[in-house]
């Protein structure tokens, strides 16, 4: 019936689905000579019980031939059926029917899914053309698939890449990037500029943590990157690659695909295993050299930024004196807390002061507006104004117009809270002036607390400043100062977290440096600011 093609194919598997014996052999014999692997198959039920079997060992056919006259349902009802699965629905399905055909027949075929309408009896040529075809638009399809999802992979990774808010952060997100990718294990590298090293992997099974392994592979690296700007790939042999890299006790070739940054100072690697035989792949090639380079120019700003960050830290830790290096102030017992904002926030310009003065001691929390190495190198020049202002000068509120007048002077473009308190130790007298900060809170003996009602323009704006506010403290009293980086937090109201802070002090044991350690246990876990902090008692 169906005559003796013998034209050669790509050897693709058919699924035949066809009741009648006979028909389903003729249909088998012509595709078998033609090159392709055929399963027959009598009924529709039977065929989706086939595709599943297939689609769990990863084997589906690559193009299917449904008769349309099944006894179990109709072959437009099996397409349909076998489109509703999203992992088998690329199918191609090519109907066919030896009754006659009317054009309302082929309608519903191709309404249903399928891919092709073939009435048989037909020249084995033109079957072969057809299963040709219907595989064709298939892998075309596939393929476009395939490289929009490739597409999306790469932006997924490139955006996870520059939300990093550290170096560390940056090299597993490449990792992740990398393995999906590839869909295989990655280890990705960056290195600075003074060759500091950050290592991600994703997929990986890597022999125990090995310093030496990973400062050999980072050497590699550094060498490949070495007088190049731009993406080079390359594959480096197993004998040259440390064993164990991406699976424990495995030996295997690495393809690394390094970026360099454009002052040729900082490199990053992604690194894959790749097998010798392997074929390349140009796309998935392109698409880690994109990856590498986003990955390159996001990590030169976090690495300036951890430069930045520990210049700031470093000038915050020289110019504020340690609690156990403060200075002996006779009448009063003074306990100080300074914690640095999270490690992938920027240092702000929060600082505390503790000072003698010819009426008493001075204290003063603050903090200059901004987040920067120059709210780091204001909050220095603020801290050194006030010891100077001091010698000649206790008034809170005249040192706060003071303080006020010399941002204005020399950092017009900057602002700063400050609240300053001077306690008298013999009355207990405190004068209190405050800029724009939270003000202090007092903890009356017995587990009430309260906060001063002590109010004003913050520094730098020029404007004029109200009277201090007078309280005076019992022996018992404890006077707490803050700045806001211990209790702020994005969508909680101040007067909610003013609220908490005030319940919390109320409620700590007696005692300055427990009062402190209650707090920031409370409070202080993993905040985006910067927390200075004073407890004051007559002592």
């Amino acid at each position: 019936m169906y005559g003796n093609g013998t034209q050669q194919s790509a050897g693709t598997t058919v699924l035949v689905v066809d009741d009648v014996a006979a028909s389903r052999y003729a249909m088998g014999a012509v595709l078998s000579r033609a090159g392709h692997r055929v399963v027959p198959v009598a009924s529709g039920g039977e065929a989706l019980v086939e595709l599943d079997v297939r689609m769990r060992d990863g084997t589906l056919p690559d193009v299917a031939l449904v008769d349309v006259g099944l006894p179990d349902m109709s072959g437009f009802e099996l397409c349909r059926r076998v489109r509703a699965r999203p992992p088998m629905a690329a199918l191609p399905v090519v109907h066919f029917s030896a009754a006659a055909t009317a054009p309302g027949d082929r309608c519903r075929g191709l309404d249903a899914g399928g891919d092709a309408y073939l009435t048989v009896p037909a020249e084995p040529q033109e079957i072969q053309a057809v299963v040709r075809a219907a595989v064709r638009g298939a892998r075309r399809s596939t393929g476009a698939e395939t490289a929009v999802h490739r597409l999306t992979l790469l932006s997924e990774a490139i955006v996870t890449v520059q939300a990093a808010r550290c170096p560390r952060e940056l090299a597993a997100a490449a990792a992740e990037g990398a393995a999906h990718l590839t869909d295989s294990p990655a280890v990705v590298f960056v290195i600075g500029p003074d060759g500091e090293l950050y290592r991600g992997t994703a997929r990986c099974r890597p022999a125990p943590a090995d310093s030496g392994a990973h400062q050999a592979a980072a050497r590699l690296v550094t060498r490949l990157a070495e007088g190049r700007t731009g993406v080079t790939s390359t594959v480096v042999p197993a004998p040259l690659w440390p064993a164990g890299m991406f699976r424990a006790g495995v030996e295997e070739d690495a393809r690394l695909t390094v970026a360099t940054a454009q002052d040729g100072r900082t490199a990053v690697c992604l690194a894959t295993p790749v097998r010798r035989a392997a074929i390349t792949d140009p796309a998935a090639d392109g698409l880690l050299a994109r990856l590498a380079q986003a990955c390159a120019l996001a990590a030169e700003p976090l690495l300036l930024y951890r430069v930045e960050r520990h210049v700031a830290l470093t000038l915050q830790h020289s110019f504020l004196p340690q609690p156990h290096k403060l200075p002996h102030l006779p009448g009063v017992d003074i306990v100080v807390r300074y914690v640095p904002a999270s490690r992938q926030t920027e240092i702000g310009g929060d600082f505390y002061a503790a000072l003698r003065t010819g009426e008493g001691v001075l204290t003063a929390v603050g903090d200059v507006v901004g987040h920067s190495l120059d709210a780091a190198t204001v909050m220095v020049e603020i801290r050194h104004a006030l010891r100077a202002y001091c010698v000649t000068e206790s008034d809170p509120v005249v040192l706060a117009g003071r303080l006020d007048r010399m941002l204005q002077q020399y950092h017009p473009d900057v602002t700063a809270t400050v609240c300053l308190a001077l306690v008298d130790p013999g009355s207990g007298r405190v004068r209190i002036a405050n800029a724009g900060h939270i003000p202090p809170l007092i903890l009356r003996d017995g587990g009430g607390a309260e906060y001063v009602d002590a109010c004003g323009p913050l520094l730098g704006l020029g404007l004029e400043r109200p009277a201090p506010t007078e309280r005076h403290l019992a022996p018992t009293d404890r006077l707490l100062m803050v700045t806001d980086g211990l209790i702020e937090t994005r969508g909680t109201p101040l007067e909610t977290s003013l609220e908490q802070l005030r319940t919390a002090a109320s409620d700590a044991p007696a005692g300055l440096d427990t009062l402190c350690d209650v707090l920031l246990g409370c409070f202080g876990r993993d905040r985006e600011d910067d927390i200075a902090m004073l407890a004051l008692r007559l002592g």
